[in-house]
């Protein structure tokens, strides 16, 4: 695997999409290197296989434009911060030396979700630990700071990312997990993702946290980390005319 900038690593092979696709395809056309890991194959999924998840995967991986996308293969529904899964994913940010992780928000009704975002937490400080999981070799990497997607039941966000330009490709990475949303030819049994107004719900996302920053379409974050602003009047500015 190669190094990346920027790696996303959520639950299930949609959630990347669904969360921060928009951000990603922001991020690659600045020039950083992009990837995304899913935590499991979503094997516990009401539609679809592992093998047909897998595939459809890759194809949203095209169109995000990923630098690389991998899979942790831990247990769909049965995600623990324990010790095993903290070493298994050492050693993928050692190997990979991402800068910045994004990742579920805390709390997050789902358990693989919120145990994932401790998984994270943990598993980027533990990284810059040499002394811990000396086997592999792989020599330990500066910590990597973490970013939560805001998607369920939270309202506070430190930051909102302009993607206005990436709309359209974020939907249609989405749209490339067929199994999983709607489909009108399906036989599959139906689910919240399902059902025909669960995109038009995530184009309304991105549009409402559009709106706070004054433009077309958003993408929302918290940190628990104080940021450090290199210039405080080039941040103020961009939203300036959001109040005046």
């Amino acid at each position: 695997m190669i190094n990346v900038d920027v790696l996303a690593i959520f639950a299930h092979p949609d959630d990347v999409e669904l969360t921060v696709g928009g951000t990603l395809l922001k991020l690659k056309s600045l020039g950083y290197k992009t990837g995304a890991l899913d935590v499991t194959r979503g094997e516990m999924g009401t539609r679809g296989t592992p093998e047909i998840r897998r595939g459809e995967a890759d194809n949203a991986a095209k169109i995000l434009q990923l630098d690389l996308r991998h899979n942790l293969e831990l247990s769909d529904g049965h995600v623990w911060n324990d010790e095993v899964s903290r070493t298994k994913l050492v050693r993928v940010l050692r190997e990979l030396k991402p800068n910045v992780l994004f990742t579920h928000q805390l709390e997050d009704p789902h358990p693989d979700h919120n145990h994932i975002a401790q998984l994270v937490r943990e598993s980027a400080r533990l990284s810059s630990m040499k002394n811990y999981d000396r086997e592999t070799g792989d020599e330990y990497i500066k910590v990597p700071i973490v970013a939560h997607a805001v998607f369920s039941q939270r309202d506070a966000t430190s930051f909102v990312v302009d993607v206005s330009g990436f709309a359209d490709a974020k939907m249609q990475a989405i749209r490339a997990h067929i199994s999983q949303f709607y489909n009108p030819d399906s036989t599959e049994p139906e689910t919240r993702l399902t059902v025909k107004g669960f995109l038009d719900e995530i184009e309304i996302r991105m549009r409402y946290f559009g709106s706070l920053i004054g433009t077309s379409a958003g993408e929302p974050f918290y940190v628990r980390e104080v940021l450090n602003v290199a210039d405080p009047f080039a941040l103020l500015t961009q939203t300036m005319n959001l109040y005046s």
